[in-house]
């Protein structure tokens, strides 16, 4: 039978993707298998009894670190009158430990063959994602009651152990047998092993969180991490809605969350927000920095490690293979084959324009709400680099805005947000020239000056660097609002191109533009025009392109799809501009949409209008989870709650649309320890909105999906 995939998630550094079974089958680019630190660990992972497929009756996957699986033998008719049970326990974690139970229903014995077939193809992650082949060698061997897959290419060596509990196990290079013998009304039951392991000083060292032989342990796998999970729930603020999916979407958001905290091994006993399932299981500068300002009012720790171990990878020479400059800050870290070989440049890479002024403005935003001066003092040195690289080397052509070009064949065309390649065109569809100075990165550096200016005159004492950041800033917002205006379609350009000219396309770019503060209030105007009209909101949200452009492609990655993080910002932005019923209009068709993808929102989705499909319908490979939109729910309910750190005091000033009711946070945490926030919902003009679909919402959504919306 078809089954969907599962994720099941012990922590950011291990991950297993199989179908509804709990069976991996993965093809070279195929996303299934057990995956640590950017390699596929396991490939083959079969279970049959007497030679057939079970059937799978349910799944449980609430616990993001393990999953059970619930079948039966399939019968070959559509009645299921199974005599036997199987039941398999799974939880993940340098590898994954599973228990496998079948159950004997009847009054007569069952003499069963239980087999699972094992393979490990070790392929990179980047393989997997871009279908190329690998030159290294695959080898197998049983020692010591283990199943060994391996792969060697010169001193990058990885390898798999299986092994099992069950004294009837036999092993042999394509898997585990077990002849079982079960009592009528019985049980037998075994315990797997799957280490993922490493080389290192010459041998390979394996580090399992489960072993088989520890029975005391076994009835309680993945407890600990279970217990992690509830106290990071219990740290997070309680949250209580009128609208029941508010409360879903918000414990899918802190749980995922947790799921996606990734430990680096060079970072010991502090986790930071890795980017997304499956591709991007490791360190985003710009997606961890993203993610970290989302969740400050909620899980503010996320914040200090992120900034904390991007300083401590920051830029200091200039190495064109990897886009490294001094003070920057980087894009991404991997620790696969292919980064091992230089056949990729992620160890780690900084190809991005953008992160060094969103590590800034983190590091100014997370001391407002946690009135942390210490680190603010301890990075200092880290943030004059950043500043210095964004006067210097973010400034190619020294025209007074940050740019980008890569300067390695097998870097990023693109290095801003939208970094897929074709997602800077002109209006009539062609493409710009490199080097690129995109609108919304000088949002950001302004708002980097502006912000840092504060810390040097309070924090750092250093007046004169905190007069020259203000007068920079102001100087910048000054010729922005110039050079890159649009007056004949009246809105900002998404970028300058290496020609100069202005990349006149309409996009949601202008909508970061209003998180800055960099655009003039009468031109935010005209951009808040824009942003709510039909040709960039969707009514689920914020289109990345409108579709008057001639690139426009509804489910194209950045020229025309909706992206709840895309949306979080601009919603911040038409806040702090005052547009709150705008903000919360954004807010409203985010939240709606979250049902249809069980609460957890996907990386993006189609920017197909909602007049059209009734329901949000689905990116083909957006990642799910995926950080920075699994941050974007906390977001949303910042601005709708209005909430800001004013020294020792939050303010709360609300602003709800009438389908939430009342809401309330409990405990926000911050410089005034912890505060309560309540809202009740008076907005009528953010229902979405009374034109092409006014629909009810009971007529948009298909059966099976009315009751999250009650």
């Amino acid at each position: 039978m078809a089954s969907d995939q599962l994720i099941s998630i012990l922590d950011g550094n291990t991950f297993v993707v199989s179908d509804r079974r709990g069976d991996i089958d993965a093809s070279l680019t195929d996303t299934k298998g057990l995956f640590a630190e950017d390699t596929r660990f396991l490939s083959r992972w079969l279970l049959t009894v007497n030679g057939v497929v079970p059937n799978v009756l349910s799944t449980d996957d609430l616990q993001y670190c393990s999953a059970q699986f619930f079948l039966v033998p399939s019968t070959g008719t559509m009645y299921v009158n199974s005599d036997l049970s199987i039941l398999r326990k799974r939880a993940v974690g340098d590898g994954f430990h599973e228990d496998l139970t079948i159950l004997n229903l009847s009054a007569k014995t069952a003499d069963l063959v239980v087999r699972i077939e094992a393979g490990a193809d070790f392929v990179d992650v980047f393989a997997v994602k871009d279908g190329i082949a690998q030159q290294g060698e695959h080898y197998t061997r049983i020692e010591q009651g283990r199943l060994v897959f391996g792969y060697r290419r010169e001193g990058f060596v990885r390898e798999t152990e299986i092994s099992a509990s069950a004294p009837e196990t036999e092993l042999d290079e394509g898997g585990l047998r077990f002849s079982v013998h079960i009592a009528p009304h019985g049980e037998w039951s075994t315990g797997i092993e799957v280490v993922a392991a490493y080389a290192g000083l010459g041998k390979v060292h394996r580090e399992p969180k489960y072993r088989c032989a520890d029975e005391e342990a076994r009835p309680n796998m993945g407890a600990q991490r279970t217990e992690s999970l509830e106290a990071w729930l219990a740290a997070a603020p309680q949250l209580k809605c009128d609208w029941h999916p508010m409360e879903r979407i918000y414990q899918r958001s802190l749980v995922d969350l947790a799921a996606l905290r990734v430990n680096p091994r060079i970072f010991p006993g502090k986790s930071l927000p890795a980017a997304g399932l499956p591709w991007y299981m490791t360190v985003f500068g710009r997606d961890s920095i993203f993610t970290s300002l989302q969740s400050l009012p909620f899980t503010p720790e996320l914040a200090e490690s992120t900034l904390t171990y991007l300083a401590a990878w920051q830029g200091t020479r200039v190495d064109d293979f990897r886009d490294e400059q001094p003070g920057k800050i980087l894009h991404e870290v991997r620790f696969g084959e292919m980064t091992a070989f230089e056949e990729r440049p992620h160890s780690p890479y900084y190809g991005t324009a953008d992160a060094t002024a969103l590590f800034l403005i983190l590091l100014d935003e997370y001391e407002l709400w946690s009135g942390n001066a210490q680190l603010v003092r301890g990075l200092e040195s880290s943030a004059r680099a950043a500043l210095a690289w964004i006067d210097d080397y973010g400034d190619s052509d020294h025209d007074g805005y940050v740019d980008y070009q890569r300067r390695c064949e097998m870097g990023l065309e693109n290095q801003c947000w939208k970094d897929s390649w074709g997602s800077m065109l002109f209006a009539d569809g062609s493409d710009s020239k490199l080097p690129r100075a995109t609108c919304e990165i000088q949002g950001y550096v302004y708002d980097a000056r502006r912000r840092c200016a504060r810390l040097a005159r309070e924090i750092w004492h250093d007046w004169a660097l905190a007069e020259r950041l203000e007068q920079e800033a102001a100087a910048l917002k000054r010729r922005f609002n110039t050079d890159y205006w649009v007056p004949e379609r009246e809105f900002f350009a998404l970028a300058l191109d290496g020609d100069g000219r202005q990349v006149d396309s309409l996009t949601s770019n202008i909508g970061h533009l209003l998180w800055s503060g960099i655009a003039d209030a009468d031109k935010a105007q005209i951009c808040v025009e824009h942003l709510m009209s039909d040709e960039l909101f969707s009514g689920w949200g914020v289109r990345t392109m409108a579709t008057t452009e001639a690139g426009y492609n509804p489910i194209g990655y950045h020229v025309g799809t909706v992206w709840p993080f895309d949306n979080s910002i601009i919603a911040w932005g038409l806040a702090r501009y005052g547009y709150r019923a705008e903000a919360a209009r954004i807010a409203l068709g985010i939240l709606e949409a979250a049902p249809y993808f069980h609460e957890r929102l996907p990386e993006a989705f189609s920017g197909l209008p909602r007049s059209r499909t009734r329901f949000p319908v689905e990116y083909p490979t957006a990642c799910s989870p995926q950080a920075w939109s699994t941050g974007a729910p906390l977001l949303l309910l910042r601005v709708l709650l209005g909430l800001e750190p004013i020294g020792n005091r939050l303010l709360v000033d609300p602003a709800l649309p009438k389908r939430l009711g009342r809401l309330e946070l409990l405990d926000v945490p911050g410089t005034w320890g912890r505060a309560d926030a309540f809202g009740r919902g008076r907005l009528d003009d953010v229902y979405l909105p009374a034109r092409a679909w006014d629909i009810p919402v009971e007529e948009q959504v298909p059966v099976g999906v009315a009751e999250y919306l009650s």
